[in-house]
Protein backbone atom coordinates (compact mmCIF):
# COMPACT_ATOMS: atom_id res chain seq x y z
CA UNK A 1 0.00 0.00 0.00
CA UNK A 2 1.13 3.26 -1.01
CA UNK A 3 1.56 6.06 0.72
CA UNK A 4 -0.21 9.72 -1.13
CA UNK A 5 0.53 11.89 1.47
CA UNK A 6 2.40 14.92 0.28
CA UNK A 7 5.25 16.20 2.15
CA UNK A 8 5.20 19.77 3.51
CA UNK A 9 7.97 21.51 4.70
CA UNK A 10 7.18 24.28 7.39
CA UNK A 11 10.09 26.02 6.71
CA UNK A 12 11.11 28.41 9.51
CA UNK A 13 8.92 26.37 11.78
CA UNK A 14 10.27 26.98 15.41
CA UNK A 15 9.04 30.72 15.63
CA UNK A 16 5.47 31.12 17.20
CA UNK A 17 3.20 30.60 13.87
CA UNK A 18 4.71 27.57 12.56
CA UNK A 19 4.51 25.15 14.99
CA UNK A 20 0.85 25.81 15.20
CA UNK A 21 0.16 25.41 11.62
CA UNK A 22 2.36 22.40 11.30
CA UNK A 23 0.48 20.83 14.29
CA UNK A 24 -2.84 21.03 13.07
CA UNK A 25 -1.45 19.93 9.58
CA UNK A 26 0.11 16.49 10.76
CA UNK A 27 -2.34 16.12 13.22
CA UNK A 28 -4.93 16.15 9.89
CA UNK A 29 -3.63 12.49 8.66
CA UNK A 30 -3.52 14.53 4.96
CA UNK A 31 0.35 15.66 5.19
CA UNK A 32 3.67 14.28 6.13
CA UNK A 33 5.53 17.53 7.63
CA UNK A 34 8.76 18.34 8.01
CA UNK A 35 10.15 21.27 10.73
CA UNK A 36 12.45 23.43 8.98
CA UNK A 37 14.93 25.45 10.77
CA UNK A 38 18.38 27.34 10.26
CA UNK A 39 19.32 24.42 12.77
CA UNK A 40 18.88 21.07 11.97
CA UNK A 41 18.91 20.20 15.90
CA UNK A 42 16.06 22.98 16.95
CA UNK A 43 13.92 21.56 13.97
CA UNK A 44 14.36 18.18 15.22
CA UNK A 45 13.38 19.52 19.01
CA UNK A 46 10.88 21.33 17.95
CA UNK A 47 9.08 18.12 16.25
CA UNK A 48 9.67 16.12 19.35
CA UNK A 49 7.60 18.43 21.53
CA UNK A 50 4.94 18.49 19.07
CA UNK A 51 4.92 14.68 18.92
CA UNK A 52 4.88 14.41 22.47
CA UNK A 53 1.92 16.95 22.29
CA UNK A 54 0.00 15.06 20.10
CA UNK A 55 0.95 11.99 21.51
CA UNK A 56 2.25 10.29 18.35
CA UNK A 57 5.17 10.77 16.28
CA UNK A 58 4.14 12.73 13.30
CA UNK A 59 6.04 15.34 12.49
CA UNK A 60 10.54 15.23 12.13
CA UNK A 61 12.71 18.34 12.22
CA UNK A 62 15.46 18.78 9.48
CA UNK A 63 17.60 21.92 8.74
CA UNK A 64 15.64 24.19 6.14
CA UNK A 65 17.46 23.08 3.22
CA UNK A 66 17.33 19.27 4.03
CA UNK A 67 13.60 20.19 4.16
CA UNK A 68 12.79 22.05 1.33
CA UNK A 69 14.78 19.18 -0.67
CA UNK A 70 12.57 16.69 0.85
CA UNK A 71 8.89 18.28 0.33
CA UNK A 72 6.55 18.67 -2.55
CA UNK A 73 5.38 21.86 -1.29
CA UNK A 74 6.27 24.37 1.01
CA UNK A 75 5.18 27.06 3.94
CA UNK A 76 7.67 30.01 4.85
CA UNK A 77 6.66 31.21 8.62
CA UNK A 78 9.72 33.08 9.47
CA UNK A 79 9.83 36.90 10.47
CA UNK A 80 10.12 39.96 7.89
CA UNK A 81 13.48 40.65 8.46
CA UNK A 82 14.60 36.67 7.64
CA UNK A 83 12.31 36.78 4.45
CA UNK A 84 14.35 37.58 1.60
CA UNK A 85 17.51 36.15 2.85
CA UNK A 86 15.81 32.84 4.00
CA UNK A 87 14.18 32.66 0.13
CA UNK A 88 17.96 33.51 -1.46
CA UNK A 89 19.30 30.58 0.15
CA UNK A 90 16.70 27.83 -0.59
CA UNK A 91 15.43 29.20 -4.08
CA UNK A 92 17.39 26.16 -6.04
CA UNK A 93 15.63 23.78 -3.52
CA UNK A 94 11.99 25.32 -4.01
CA UNK A 95 11.85 25.16 -7.98
CA UNK A 96 9.17 23.28 -8.92
CA UNK A 97 7.33 23.70 -5.96
CA UNK A 98 4.78 25.83 -4.73
CA UNK A 99 5.12 27.89 -1.89
CA UNK A 100 2.80 29.23 0.81
CA UNK A 101 4.13 32.65 2.15
CA UNK A 102 2.98 33.38 5.73
CA UNK A 103 5.15 36.25 6.25
CA UNK A 104 4.02 39.33 7.10
CA UNK A 105 6.03 42.67 6.56
CA UNK A 106 5.37 44.07 10.15
CA UNK A 107 8.13 47.07 12.03
CA UNK A 108 8.45 46.76 15.46
CA UNK A 109 8.14 48.34 17.65
CA UNK A 110 4.72 49.73 15.38
CA UNK A 111 3.63 45.92 15.14
CA UNK A 112 0.04 47.63 14.78
CA UNK A 113 0.69 49.77 11.99
CA UNK A 114 0.72 48.69 8.27
CA UNK A 115 4.17 48.97 6.50
CA UNK A 116 3.45 48.53 2.54
CA UNK A 117 7.20 46.78 1.78
CA UNK A 118 8.92 47.99 -1.24
CA UNK A 119 7.71 45.06 -3.64
CA UNK A 120 4.10 45.71 -2.70
CA UNK A 121 3.67 42.87 -0.35
CA UNK A 122 5.85 40.22 1.26
CA UNK A 123 4.15 37.45 -1.06
CA UNK A 124 5.37 40.01 -4.18
CA UNK A 125 8.57 40.14 -3.28
CA UNK A 126 9.02 36.31 -2.78
CA UNK A 127 7.82 35.78 -5.83
CA UNK A 128 10.17 38.14 -7.83
CA UNK A 129 12.98 36.74 -5.46
CA UNK A 130 12.18 33.29 -6.40
CA UNK A 131 11.09 33.62 -9.93
CA UNK A 132 8.45 31.88 -12.16
CA UNK A 133 9.77 28.40 -11.37
CA UNK A 134 8.25 28.76 -7.64
CA UNK A 135 4.58 29.34 -7.69
CA UNK A 136 3.93 31.49 -4.44
CA UNK A 137 0.74 31.93 -2.86
CA UNK A 138 0.19 34.53 0.31
CA UNK A 139 -2.14 32.67 2.76
CA UNK A 140 -2.36 32.60 7.11
CA UNK A 141 -1.49 36.17 8.06
CA UNK A 142 -4.28 36.42 9.69
CA UNK A 143 -4.23 33.68 12.17
CA UNK A 144 -3.08 34.51 15.56
CA UNK A 145 -0.41 32.16 17.08
CA UNK A 146 -3.16 32.07 20.07
CA UNK A 147 -5.67 30.31 18.25
CA UNK A 148 -2.99 27.62 17.19
CA UNK A 149 -1.30 26.37 20.43
CA UNK A 150 -4.13 23.73 20.67
CA UNK A 151 -5.10 21.59 17.82
CA UNK A 152 -8.31 20.38 18.92
CA UNK A 153 -9.11 24.19 19.80
CA UNK A 154 -11.87 25.12 17.11
CA UNK A 155 -10.58 28.13 15.07
CA UNK A 156 -13.31 30.79 13.74
CA UNK A 157 -11.44 32.73 11.64
CA UNK A 158 -11.16 32.24 7.74
CA UNK A 159 -7.60 32.50 5.57
CA UNK A 160 -7.80 34.46 2.47
CA UNK A 161 -5.38 32.90 0.04
CA UNK A 162 -3.85 35.30 -3.26
CA UNK A 163 -1.74 33.72 -5.91
CA UNK A 164 -1.78 33.77 -9.64
CA UNK A 165 -2.19 30.05 -10.75
CA UNK A 166 -5.68 28.12 -9.47
CA UNK A 167 -3.78 24.94 -8.55
CA UNK A 168 -1.41 26.42 -6.53
CA UNK A 169 -4.25 28.46 -4.37
CA UNK A 170 -5.59 25.32 -4.34
CA UNK A 171 -2.96 23.66 -2.28
CA UNK A 172 -3.59 26.61 0.44
CA UNK A 173 -7.33 25.76 0.65
CA UNK A 174 -6.53 22.44 1.18
CA UNK A 175 -4.25 23.23 4.05
CA UNK A 176 -6.73 25.51 5.76
CA UNK A 177 -9.41 23.24 5.35
CA UNK A 178 -6.77 20.80 7.23
CA UNK A 179 -5.74 23.06 9.76
CA UNK A 180 -9.88 23.41 10.37
CA UNK A 181 -10.18 26.66 8.33
CA UNK A 182 -12.05 27.84 5.69
CA UNK A 183 -9.78 29.09 2.82
CA UNK A 184 -11.22 31.46 -0.11
CA UNK A 185 -9.59 32.41 -2.85
CA UNK A 186 -9.37 36.16 -2.83
CA UNK A 187 -7.39 36.59 -6.27
CA UNK A 188 -4.06 37.14 -7.79
CA UNK A 189 -1.17 37.66 -5.51
CA UNK A 190 -1.07 41.54 -5.64
CA UNK A 191 -4.17 41.43 -3.47
CA UNK A 192 -1.94 40.11 -0.78
CA UNK A 193 -1.00 43.71 0.28
CA UNK A 194 -4.48 44.33 1.72
CA UNK A 195 -4.75 40.84 3.25
CA UNK A 196 -0.62 41.13 4.96
CA UNK A 197 -1.95 44.80 5.94
CA UNK A 198 -5.00 43.38 8.03
CA UNK A 199 -2.59 41.64 10.20
CA UNK A 200 -1.39 44.62 11.69
CA UNK A 201 -5.07 46.21 11.90
CA UNK A 202 -6.03 43.02 13.89
CA UNK A 203 -3.13 42.99 16.21
CA UNK A 204 -4.18 47.09 16.96
CA UNK A 205 -7.77 45.45 17.76
CA UNK A 206 -6.07 42.88 20.26
CA UNK A 207 -4.38 45.54 22.01
CA UNK A 208 -7.20 47.85 22.32
CA UNK A 209 -9.55 45.49 23.36
CA UNK A 210 -7.31 43.39 25.52
CA UNK A 211 -7.76 39.96 23.46
CA UNK A 212 -5.57 37.72 21.84
CA UNK A 213 -7.68 36.80 19.37
CA UNK A 214 -9.12 39.12 16.83
CA UNK A 215 -9.73 37.54 13.12
CA UNK A 216 -11.56 37.53 10.48
CA UNK A 217 -14.62 35.69 8.57
CA UNK A 218 -16.26 36.54 5.39
CA UNK A 219 -19.77 36.27 4.98
CA UNK A 220 -22.24 35.58 2.52
CA UNK A 221 -20.83 32.59 1.55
Amino acid sequence: MTNDKKTLAVIGGTGNEGPGLAARWAASGKYDVIIGSRQAEKGERVAAELNAQLGEALLRGMANEDAVAACDLAALTVPYSAHRPTLEGLKEALKGKVLIDVTVPLAPPKVSHVKIPAGGSAGQEAQAILGDEVQVVSAFQNIGAAHLDDPERAIECDVLVCGNKKAAKAEAIALAEAAGMRGIDAGPLQNAVVVEGLTAVLIGINIRHKVKGAGIKITGI
